[in-house]
């Protein structure tokens, strides 16, 4: 399952995590990790628990804390037998770190349609990795990243330049992730927009990640995400030349088609299909919420 609006809920927060189960967003990440302070997590992890066990619409991904923390089995072990719809991993160095949270899923008896979206570029070693190695895997369902951490890791200063763009290591290391996650067939998910009350700047840079092939976008704020929802929603121009794609393959019968003078074959076909597919995904939520 894909989603376009991630929003991050400190687990420490009950109103919080309440108040967002009401809202917007697709899927709610929520956080056990940055959010919470260290002698907190215990805590934070009761809290979780006890909203895990109350139906919402949204899904929930709970953020656990990084494989080499020493805290992650206590996470996984705490909610894997409330069903949680997913795990983030943050500060994934690799595929290996996919395996071993998957592993921890099994151990503590998660069901297998547990997903895993893991953030994998918030150190030089992860982002190298992306493009060395094979992230495929049974469990993993989205690919994301992430430019705050990578910026302290990197010795850097910011992630941005003057202009508000992203600055050329950042661009590469967004295009790397969305490389990787189409070569892994899971989602490719765009960064947060820290500055939450530039909706502008948000609609910007979530109109250039959908248009690039991202299938999501993560929020730091519920404010962001309709902006996040419609920019990830084809428009009606969208879905009306899918259809005369569709239709004018089945016309021809053939893996060539024209439309309107346009020599059509199979990148447009499969283009078309994943415009209506994410059509037909957005009405299903709508009629489950």
């Amino acid at each position: 399952m894909t989603y376009r609006s991630y929003l991050f809920v400190p687990a420490d927060s009950p109103k919080k995590m309440s108040k967002a189960g009401g809202g917007e967003a697709e899927a709610l990440i929520l956080d056990l990790e940055d959010a919470v302070a260290d002698d907190a997590k215990a805590e934070a992890r009761g809290m979780l628990t006890e909203f895990l066990a109350e139906p919402i619409a949204p899904a929930r991904f709970v953020r656990v804390n990084a494989m080499d923390t020493g805290l992650t089995e206590a996470d996984v072990a705490a909610t894997a037998a409330l069903h949680p719809d997913g795990y983030v991993l943050p500060k994934c160095k690799g595929p290996g770190d996919v395996e071993a949270l998957a592993r921890l899923i099994d151990k503590h008896n998660g069901p297998r349609e547990t997903q895993i979206m893991a953030i994998a570029t918030e150190t030089v070693r992860a982002v190298r990795c992306l493009m060395r190695e094979d992230w495929s895997h049974p469990r993993l369902s989205a690919i994301t990243w992430g430019g705050e951490d990578l910026v302290a890791d990197m010795g850097a200063y910011s992630n941005r330049s003057a202009d508000g763009d992203y600055a050329s290591p950042f661009v590469l290391v967004r295009d790397l992730t969305l490389f990787a996650a189409l070569e892994a067939a899971v989602a490719p998910v765009d960064a947060v927009f820290t500055n939450f009350k530039d909706n502008e700047g948000l609609a910007r840079e979530t109109a250039a990640a959908s248009a690039m092939g991202f299938t999501g976008k993560m929020a730091i704020h519920p404010a962001q995400v309709p902006v996040i929802n419609a920019a990830f929603t084809p428009h009606q121009t969208q879905i009306d030349w899918a259809n005369r794609v569709l239709e004018a393959f089945a016309r021809a019968g053939t893996g060539i088609a024209r439309l309107e003078g346009e020599m059509l074959d199979l990148p447009h076909r499969k283009r078309a299909e994943a415009i209506l597919a994410t059509v037909r995904r957005i009405e299903t939520a709508k009629d489950s919420w």
